[in-house]
């Protein structure tokens, strides 16, 4: 095995070049990423005793996108362009194998591949829509190449994370490969591909052909949903262009209209939104060796509406659920209230009967604080006033075993005043 750089390795099996990425935790195509692919495609094309390329990743997933955290940032190193080009122009069959997720970027990556080949898991999208952008490496122009227009306008304005059985359907995925065994069958479907004499398939050699009452139509199912946003618009102008345009007259307004987009204000606040949701995962000063305390119990003190919901909530992740009131008649309309809302889902389809009757089954209810004593997780969700949580957080102190997660469901009173009321405020939090 030949390292090519630190997230990028090229080993020789048989005839078989297999350039593998690991650059956790999804492959994003960062600058080391595309120097390491650049690289590994030129030394496998020049070596004489390669036949073909298998491009496949260690990790938990294929390339799962651009590294956004690079956007607006000064290019370095290979473009993706570069990256593509030498995958699409090279003289030997290039094979992608994808598990995981091949998602924006990675698949415009897997595109420029002559096949591909995925594990049964494995999912495929173009979900720059949900960033208020567009596929801006060519994603526009190959995907409807190769599905049509009109998938094509519903995987690119739904962002929609399309199952490999789906996708070798409809001709994204030329091969499905057993699971676990992805780099066994890409290499001998690589083999297989320079034995029976295969082309070398260039997804942008391919026609697309559509009728304009498709886009109409389109527009026109969509207009609410699609109403104040621009991504979804400029995406169908892109898929009308490769149906209208020769491939680089389509990459030009692929590039235009990408331009457009990611340099005004919608993208920039979706952009945001989505670092800002990642962020508020992360806690600061909680590294990732800290271990996390296992919740298979949770206690609810309430019956009310947020005391219902939470258990809902916990119910419908498989945790039982204990729920304490002060009077039978507020227990018995709070479980009263939980079956309904299980048993109106139910009619719409969204759950079965035994769907019902097993959540029902999970979820305890109780008068009394000391049937609380086993939880992990002790939710409290009364009255907005401090005395009573106070007291109840006091009573809770002697009850819960140690190590048991006490929480407050308040909204707006002092949580470290409501944990001083214990003797192991380090175990009091709130949720909300």
């Amino acid at each position: 095995m030949a390292a090519i750089n630190s997230v990028t390795d090229l080993t020789n099996e048989g005839d078989v070049a297999v350039i593998t990425l690991n650059s956790p935790p999804v492959n994003a195509l960062s600058s080391g990423v595309r120097d390491g692919l650049y690289e590994g495609f030129k030394a496998a094309i020049a070596d004489d005793s390669v036949k073909s390329i298998v491009l496949i990743c260690d990790g938990r997933t294929f390339i799962a996108g651009a590294d956004i955290s690079e956007f607006g940032g000064a290019a370095k190193g290979a473009s993706l362009f570069d990256v593509q080009n030498i995958m699409e122009n090279s003289p030997k069959a290039v094979v992608a194998a994808i598990h995981g997720t091949a998602l924006g970027g990675g698949l415009e990556v897997a595109l420029t591949a002559h096949y591909r080949v995925a594990v049964p898991s494995a999912k495929v999208g173009l979900p720059e829509v949900n960033l208020g952008l567009l596929p801006g490496a060519g994603g526009t122009q190959r995907l409807p190449r190769i599905v049509g227009a009109e998938k094509a306008l519903e995987m690119m304005t739904s962002g929609a994370h399309v199952p490999a059985k789906a996708a070798n359907a409809m001709g994204l995925v030329d091969e499905m490969v057993e699971e676990g065994k992805l780099r066994e069958g890409a290499i001998a479907f690589a083999k297989k591909v320079v034995a029976e004499n295969w082309p070398l398939k260039k997804v942008r050699d391919r026609e697309v052909k559509a009728d304009p009452q498709v886009f109409a139509d389109f527009r026109k199912a969509n207009a609410r949903k699609f109403r104040g946003f621009k991504a979804p618009e400029s995406n169908i102008q892109c898929i009308e262009a490769a149906v209208n345009l020769p491939f680089e007259e389509g990459l030009a307004v692929e590039r235009k209209l990408f331009v457009e987009l990611m340099t005004g204000p919608q993208s920039a606040a979706q952009r945001y939104v989505f670092f800002a949701e990642r962020a508020a995962n992360k806690i600061p000063d909680v590294g990732d060796d800290v271990e996390l305390l296992p919740i298979k119990s949770v206690g609810v003190i309430g019956a009310g509406t947020m005391g219902g919901g939470i258990s809902m909530n916990f119910l419908n992740a498989g945790i039982p659920v204990k729920i304490v009131e002060m009077k039978q008649e507020a227990l018995d309309r709070g479980l009263g209230v939980i079956r309904k809302n299980y048993e109106n889902t139910a009619k719409k389809g969204r759950l079965t009967q035994d769907d019902v009757e097993k959540r029902m089954g999970a979820l305890t209810g109780s008068l009394e604080l000391s049937d609380l004593a086993d939880c992990d997780l002790i939710i409290e969700a009364v009255f907005e006033n401090m005395d009573i949580k106070k007291d109840i957080f006091g009573k809770l102190d002697k009850i819960a075993k140690p190590g048991a997660i006490l929480a407050t469901n308040t909204s707006y009173l002092n949580v470290d005043e409501i944990a001083a009321a214990t003797s192991r405020p380090e175990s009091v939090i709130g949720l909300h």
